[in-house]
C-alpha cells in the first residue's frame, strides 16, 4: 500500500526534503522526485539527455558535488563546508583542487553585507567557472596567506529529470500544477511550492475520485526543466489547458500574491483572485513581475492560461536566495493557507464550472424551503445572496467571475452553488 501524503503535515514533508542539495541535474534533483513518486506513483519521470536541443536552450551536463571547503594552510582551519551548509558552493562549480592566495580567493567568494549572517545563493549553469558562499561577517575574518581550495564535484554527460501527471476526468480539459526541484537549502523559495503541489495532488486523488476535470502536475527545474516539458507537451496543452498555476514561495505567513498572466485576463487568473478574495492581504502582481516558470508557460509562442500563485512574491522578501530562508520563513499555518486556497479554487472546479439558471425569471425559493416568510434580518441576508449569485447563473459567467461580481467569499458561492443544484435550480452549461 502507498504512504498517504497526508499522514504527515506539509512542514514535516518540507523539513526531510531541506536539507537535500538540488540543482538543474543530479543526484539530489533525483532524490527529491523519488520522494514525491513514493507518495504519488501516477507521477511519471521523464528524462532529456545532456546536450539534448529543447528549442533555444541545450540540455547542460550533469552536476553532482560531494563534498567542497577553503583550508587556511597556516591554521588548519576549515571555512565554507559545503557538509555545513549545501549553499556554501556556487551551483555547478566545476572541480577544484589548488592553492590560491588570499586576494585570488576573495574574488570568487560572494557575501552579502546588507545581510552580513546570511550565505548567498549563486549558480552558473551555462558557463565553467568556480565560486563560494560565506556569510559576510565570516569573509571578512580570512586570515591573511595561502588556501588550499577544494571542490569535490563533476560536470559530466547525463540527464535533466522531471516528474508528471495526469489524472484524468470526465472532461480531457485540464487544470495545470507547475512547481520546481531545482534550489539547495531554501524552504521557501525552494521546497514550499512542490510540498504545495503534492497536497494538491493528493486532495485532488482523494476528494473527487472521478474527477469533472482532468488535472496535470509536474515538477521540473526551473526554467531549463519547463522549456523541456514543453518541447514535448506543448502542443497537447494548447489543446486542453483551461486554466494552470505556478507555485512558487508559498509557505510564509506575510500575505499572498497573485502573479497575473501577461493580459491578465484567463480562467486562471479568475479562479486565482477570486479564491484569494476571502484572505487578508494579497498583492496582484504583472506579468512584468514574473520570474519563475510562468515566462516559458506564457512565451508569445506558447501562450498557455497560467498564472503565478505566492505568498510573498519571489523577490519581495529579503531571505530571497539566502540561507536566511528557513523555517523561521517557512511555517505550518502559512503552507496551510496556501492550500486552502488551491483547495476552494478546485472545488470551484469541480461544483460547476458555469453555472446556468434553469428557471426564467428569479425561482421561487419558498416551496422549496430556500425562503422564509417570517422576515429574519440574518436570513434576509442569506437570501439576498443567494439571489445575486442566480442573478449572475447566464452559463457564460464562470464560477469566479460571479463570486467577484456579488462580492463573495468563493467557498461561499461553491456552496450556494452546490444547494441550487440540488434543488434543480442551477445546471452546468458545460455539461
Amino acid at each position: 500500500m502507498m504512504p498517504d501524503y497526508f499522514e504527515r503535515t506539509l512542514l514535516e514533508h518540507a523539513r526531510e526534503l531541506f536539507p537535500i542539495c538540488r540543482s538543474l541535474t543530479g543526484e539530489g534533483t533525483r532524490k527529491t522526485l523519488s520522494y514525491f513518486e513514493a507518495y504519488h506513483p501516477e507521477l511519471e519521470r521523464l528524462t532529456f539527455a545532456s546536450g539534448e536541443s529543447v528549442y533555444d536552450w541545450e540540455v547542460p551536463p550533469e552536476w553532482n558535488i560531494h563534498d567542497a571547503y577553503i583550508l587556511h594552510l597556516g591554521t588548519g582551519k576549515r571555512y565554507a563546508e559545503f557538509k555545513k551548509s549545501n549553499l556554501h558552493v556556487v551551483g555547478y562549480s566545476e572541480p577544484c583542487d589548488f592553492i590560491i592566495d588570499r586576494d585570488q580567493l576573495l574574488d570568487r567568494i560572494y557575501s552579502l553585507p546588507d545581510h552580513p549572517d546570511w550565505i548567498p545563493y549563486k549558480t552558473s549553469y551555462y558557463s565553467r567557472s568556480w565560486g563560494f558562499c560565506m556569510a559576510h561577517v565570516e569573509k571578512q575574518c580570512l586570515p591573511l596567506g595561502e588556501y588550499h581550495i577544494v571542490i569535490n564535484s563533476s560536470l559530466k554527460p547525463g540527464t535533466l529529470e522531471m516528474s508528471h501527471a495526469v489524472i484524468s476526468g470526465s472532461s480531457e480539459s485540464e487544470i495545470f500544477f507547475s512547481s520546481y526541484v531545482c534550489h539547495p537549502s531554501m524552504a521557501n523559495n525552494e521546497i514550499s511550492g512542490p510540498v504545495l503541489l503534492a497536497g494538491i495532488m493528493q486532495y485532488v486523488k482523494s476528494t473527487y475520485t472521478s474527477p469533472k476535470y482532468s488535472y496535470r502536475f509536474v515538477l521540473l527545474p526551473e526554467t531549463i526543466g519547463s522549456i523541456a516539458y514543453l518541447s514535448r507537451f506543448a502542443e497537447q496543452m494548447k489543446k486542453t489547458m483551461i486554466a494552470g498555476f505556478n507555485l512558487s514561495c508559498v509557505g510564509d505567513e506575510r500575505g499572498f500574491s497573485h502573479l497575473q498572466s501577461p493580459y491578465n485576463d484567463t480562467l486562471a487568473d479568475k479562479a486565482l483572485l477570486s479564491a484569494l478574495g476571502s484572505v487578508d492581504g494579497y498583492e496582484s502582481y504583472s506579468f512584468l513581475e514574473r520570474g519563475s516558470d510562468e515566462r516559458q508557460y506564457c512565451s508569445p509562442s506558447v501562450d498557455l492560461p497560467v498564472c503565478g500563485f505566492s505568498r510573498t512574491l519571489f523577490t519581495k522578501f529579503p531571505e530571497y536566495h539566502t540561507s536566511g530562508d528557513d523555517f523561521s520563513v517557512v511555517t505550518e499555518d502559512g503552507l496551510q493557507g496556501s492550500f486552502v486556497v488551491m483547495k476552494d479554487l478546485i472545488d470551484a472546479f469541480e461544483t460547476c464550472l458555469y453555472p446556468k439558471a434553469r428557471c426564467v425569471c428569479e425561482p421561487q425559493l419558498g416551496k422549496r424551503g430556500l425562503f422564509s416568510s417570517i422576515g429574519d434580518q440574518h436570513e434576509g441576508s442569506v437570501v439576498k445572496a443567494r439571489l445575486d449569485i442566480l442573478a449572475y447563473c447566464n452559463g457564460k459567467n464562470a464560477i469566479f467571475d460571479i463570486a467577484m461580481l456579488a462580492g463573495q467569499d468563493l467557498k461561499d458561492v461553491v456552496r450556494e452553488v452546490k444547494l441550487l443544484m440540488d434543488h434543480g435550480l442551477i445546471a452546468d452549461a458545460t455539461l
